[in-house]
Order: C-alpha cells, then sequence, then structure tokens
C-alpha cells in the first residue's frame, strides 16, 4: 500500500484549491509510473493547479476538475498476475495499457482480491506517477480501487464493457472530452501534488459510480466507470 498522506488546506486566491498537511489519504494500494517524457506542458499544468477563477469554491472545483484531468487514467487489461516474492501483501501484474509493451505494476490486494480474479481483468491504470522499487520489482503505475471506510472491502474499479486498453479516462461529460488538458508529466504529477489534491474528492455514488466532486462521472468513450458493489467508498 501507498500510505502518502496529504490535505485540502483550503481555498487560495483565484479560487485554487491549496494543500496542506493534516486529513489522510485514502490508502493506495499500488504505486507508480515511468518518469517517461509527456506531450503535456508545465504552463498547462501549472496554470490548472493554480487555477483562473475568481469566483470562489465554484472556482475551485473547476480548478479541481482541470487538474483531475491531466492525471493519465487509462484503461488496462491484466495480463498476468502473480505473488510477489518478497512481500507477502503485494501482487505482481502484467497490465497492457496500449503501449509496445505492458506494464509491470505492484498492488497491495493481497487482502482483498483472489488472485484468479485478476487474470484477464480490465482495470482502470493512473499512469503518470514516477516508478516506485517494490521490494526489488519496479512498479510503473497504480491499479483504481474503492473501498469502505474502513478499509476491510476493497474492489478495483470497473471500466465499462466495450472499453479497450490504453483508451483515456476522464472527468466530465462525453463531450469534455474534446477540451481535455494534455497529461501531465510524472514528475510535474510529483512536484504539484495533483494525486494528492484530486484523491480526496474522488468517490462511488449511490450508484457504484466513480465520481469527481460529487458530479463529474469517471468515464471512457462509452460510459462510467465503476465499482462492482461499493456505494460512497472512498477511491484510491
Amino acid at each position: 500500500m501507498d500510505d502518502r498522506k496529504m490535505v485540502p488546506r483550503g481555498i487560495g486566491r483565484g479560487g485554487a484549491l491549496l494543500l496542506r498537511g493534516g486529513v489522510a489519504l485514502a490508502p493506495s494500494f499500488c504505486t507508480a509510473s515511468p518518469d517517461a517524457a509527456s506531450a503535456a506542458t508545465s504552463d498547462a499544468v501549472e496554470e490548472a493547479a493554480a487555477g483562473n477563477s475568481s469566483n470562489g469554491s465554484a472556482g475551485a472545483a473547476i480548478d479541481v476538475k482541470e487538474v483531475a484531468n491531466t492525471l493519465d487514467l487509462r484503461v488496462g487489461r491484466i495480463l498476468k498476475a502473480w505473488r510477489h516474492e518478497e512481500a507477502d501483501t503485494l501482487y505482481v501484474e502484467e497490465v497492457d495499457v496500449g503501449e509496445a509493451d505492458p506494464r509491470i505494476i505492484c498492488s497491495g490486494l493481497v487482502k482483498y482480491v483472489p488472485l484468479d480474479l485478476l487474470q484477464g481483468r480490465n482495470v482502470v491504470v493512473l499512469a503518470n506517477l514516477k516508478a516506485r522499487n517494490m521490494r526489488g520489482v519496479k512498479s510503473s503505475g497504480m491499479l483504481m480501487a474503492a473501498s469502505d471506510a474502513s478499509h476491510e472491502n476493497v474492489e478495483l474499479l470497473v471500466p465499462p464493457e466495450g472499453s479497450l486498453p490504453g483508451e483515456r479516462i476522464w472527468f466530465g461529460s462525453e463531450s469534455d472530452k474534446e477540451t481535455l488538458p494534455p497529461v501531465a508529466t510524472p514528475n510535474q504529477v510529483q512536484k504539484k501534488k495533483i494525486w494528492e489534491m484530486v484523491q480526496p474528492h474522488l468517490k462511488t455514488d449511490e450508484s457504484r459510480n466513480a465520481i469527481l466532486l460529487g458530479q463529474h462521472l469517471m468515464r471512457t468513450s462509452v460510459g462510467a466507470v465503476t465499482s462492482p458493489s461499493l456505494k460512497n467508498a472512498n477511491i484510491s
């Protein structure tokens, strides 16, 4: 698990969401993405993170959505999964995310998801975190999961049927796809604390849809991303 902690620290000048310590992130069950070059520009990410609106909390909602859409969320398909040889709580997965080669991803899901249910499964991958060494295995992504308040029940998020590996996932309406910002580089995600800014605002709703700020669907071109059974759950 990735036990990084952080907290929204309120609304800054221009409606930008600020950050400071004090509130814990929901546990993440996997990490990180290769430190490769991206087409995203620093100006685009910094503008989104700083915020341009001047109407208080409404501006903050717009900013968080814009920043969230610089996360490189993709449909992935687990090609193969196995137990980590050096860590009892970790699986290692080989995941197709639409690139020339599959990514290797480690996830702390051993207590929550039977190994046989991972094989061939479609998942949501956060692909622009920095790669991390997980007990000798370089982990290049994070599988997105929903968890209840006790963190006793954890479910991997499910892309809608018909989604293809590598397809981009975004927050908002179908038409928002036409105006998405470029994805941030792994360095920008780390420096700007983009994941820490966005994660506290991710939940599932009463219909098990993954949503941002209580209103913006996490979606692909064919529909909404969901949790199999968890309602009003944290997402990490």
